[in-house]
């Protein structure tokens, strides 16, 4: 994990240099984005790297299974995981073309080619029931305006003993982000209200899955989920 884990943040050092604001925040690559990250998430380095870490970890080092990420954003976090995932087969789903061409980008641009990309939506997914061994879901809740579909699909897609993990905003764990989120992040149609809290994400998802945790990091609940 050790291993895996430097090296996937050489990584994205690398790449979120030559991305979106967003890329560099999430990487803290960029002057601009460590600024943003320490305002208005309130993280450090150590903490940044803690909870895209522990987002991830849930998936093996050595995973071969079918995996589903969605949504793909622009692939900064888990490009370079997926290099490390050869015999994994990996589909991408994005409902922004504009998004899913810059996870494509980098996918190239790494020597990614286990990787299938397809535009849809996350509250009617493409795909049969029970097709995927993990549903990778990162910062995408928060900003998907009908919530009650993507819960119900991501589960739906997902084969029983499935791993459904990631993470997303949720609020009253930081007042300084509920804050930005509130004034800022929905006004300009970033985020989409409501929000889950950790309680009500703890219920959520302990009612839907067999074995269900959650932790925070600041504002960002990290959960992960057994079908």
């Amino acid at each position: 994990m050790t291993d895996r884990h430097e090296d996937i943040q050489k990584s994205y050092k690398q790449l979120g240099g030559m991305g979106s604001m967003y890329d560099g925040i999430v990487t803290r690559s960029t002057l601009l984005g460590k600024l943003m990250d320490s305002l208005i998430w309130g993280l450090d380095r150590q903490s940044a790297a803690q909870w895209i870490n522990d987002a991830l970890s849930p998936i093996p080092e050595r995973f071969t299974g079918a995996l589903l990420e969605v949504p793909v954003g622009t692939g900064v976090l888990t490009m370079p995981l997926y290099k490390s995932l050869p015999k994994a087969d990996i589909t991408c789903l994005d409902y922004s073309p504009d998004m899913m061409a810059h996870a494509q980008k980098r996918a190239g641009i790494m020597g990614v080619l286990n990787v299938n990309f397809r535009q849809g939506d996350v509250g009617a997914l493409p795909f049969e029931d029970g097709c995927f061994d993990i549903v990778l879901s990162l910062n995408g809740f928060h900003a998907f305006p009908d919530k009650e579909a993507a819960y119900r699909e991501t589960r739906r897609v997902l084969k029983r003993g499935g791993i459904f993990c990631g993470c997303f905003y949720i609020a009253g764990e930081f007042a300084r982000t509920d804050w930005f989120v509130k004034h800022m992040y929905v006004p300009k149609g970033f985020f989409t209200p409501p929000f889950e809290t950790k309680d009500s994400l703890v219920k959520r998802l302990k009612g839907l899955y067999a074995q269900a945790s959650v932790h925070t990091v600041k504002a960002e609940g990290i959960f992960c989920c057994v079908k």
